[in-house]
C-alpha cells in the first residue's frame, strides 16, 4: 500500500464541564458530574474533538467520506474494530486540549465477504504540550452491504465472571450518546437503513459506549489501570440485555461483553 504516514491531523478543543456533566446523565451516572479542575474519566474523551465536516461530505451512511485525511479504498463500509490506549495522566477538565491523529498502517486483504481495508490511527492527546493518552483505533472498511449479509455466526462468550452488570440500551441513550461523540453513523439511529441497507435486525449499540461501560467495569474491580485493549466481535442491538463480565487473572484483568444466546460481542483486557 502506499504511505501514508504523513498525513496528519489536529483538532483542539476546551474539555468543556457542560459536555461532561451530559455524558454524566445520559450514562445514569449517580452523585454531582466532574467539573472544572477535575480529571476526566477514563475514555470520556470521545465527546470532544468533534470533525463536523458539511453534509455534503457525508457518505452513505452518515460517515465522513474517506479521501481527505483517511484514504479513500474503494470500499463504503465502515466498522470500528478495535483499539487499545494508555494513559501518561489524566486529561483536566475546563482545560484546552489537542488530538493529533495521523495514520498509523494501511493494509487490504481478502475474507470471507470480499476485500477488506485495515486502517489503523494513532491518537495522541495532549494538554499543557504533554501527551496524556495515546490510543490506536482500528477500522475496517468492507463492501457495500447486501441485505442478507448484516447477520453472521458470532462466537460464544466465556463464563465464570467473577464481577458482573447488566444493561439493556435503549433508543434514547443511542441518540444522545451519537449527539455527544458527534458520530452521524446511520447504524446507530436510523431502524430502517439498518434493516434494509446493512442487514440488520434494528439499531446497533456504539462500539465505544460498551467499551465505555467495560472501562468503568475495569476500574471498579481493579481500580485505575495503565493499558487497555477491546476488541468488538459481533453487533449488540438497541433493546437486547447485555451482562458486562470482569474476571482477574493473573496481573490483568479479562473483560467481555456476553449477549443474548450467549454471544460475544466485545473482549477486553486492562493492565
Amino acid at each position: 500500500m502506499s504511505d501514508y504516514s504523513e498525513r496528519t491531523r489536529v483538532l483542539v478543543d476546551q474539555l468543556d464541564p457542560r459536555r461532561v456533566a451530559a455524558l454524566h446523565n445520559v450514562l445514569g451516572q449517580t452523585g454531582d458530574p466532574p467539573t472544572v479542575g477535575d480529571k476526566l474519566p477514563t475514555f470520556w474523551h470521545h465527546i470532544f474533538f468533534w470533525d463536523a465536516v458539511p453534509g455534503s461530505e457525508l457518505g452513505r451512511d452518515g460517515h465522513p467520506k474517506p479521501g481527505e485525511f483517511i484514504p479513500d479504498l474503494g470500499l463504503p463500509r465502515r466498522m470500528w474494530a478495535s483499539g487499545r490506549f494508555s494513559c501518561a495522566s489524566r486529561l483536566v477538565i475546563g482545560r484546552e486540549a489537542s488530538k493529533t491523529s495521523v495514520i498509523d498502517s494501511v493494509a487490504k486483504k481478502s475474507g470471507r465477504s470480499g476485500e477488506l481495508a485495515f486502517v489503523t490511527l494513532r491518537h495522541e492527546y495532549r494538554q499543557q504540550n504533554k501527551v496524556a493518552l495515546t490510543e490506536f483505533q482500528n477500522l475496517v472498511y468492507r463492501p457495500a452491504a447486501k441485505p442478507t449479509n448484516g447477520s453472521s455466526v458470532s462466537p460464544a462468550a466465556p463464563e465464570g465472571e467473577t464481577a458482573s452488570f447488566a444493561e439493556v440500551f435503549d433508543p434514547a441513550m443511542l441518540f444522545r450518546f451519537s449527539a455527544l461523540t458527534f458520530n452521524s453513523h446511520r447504524i446507530h439511529y436510523d431502524a430502517d437503513y439498518c434493516r434494509e441497507t446493512e442487514g440488520y435486525p434494528g439499531l446497533v449499540v456504539h462500539g465505544p459506549l460498551i467499551c465505555l461501560r467495560l472501562v468503568q467495569l475495569a476500574e471498579i474491580v481493579t481500580g485505575p489501570f495503565a493499558e487497555f485493549e477491546y476488541r468488538a466481535t459481533a453487533p449488540l442491538f438497541c433493546g437486547e440485555e447485555a451482562t458486562f463480565c470482569a474476571k482477574c487473572e493473573g496481573e490483568a484483568l479479562s473483560l467481555w461483553v456476553r449477549g443474548p444466546g450467549g454471544r460475544q460481542c466485545m473482549t477486553a483486557i486492562s493492565r
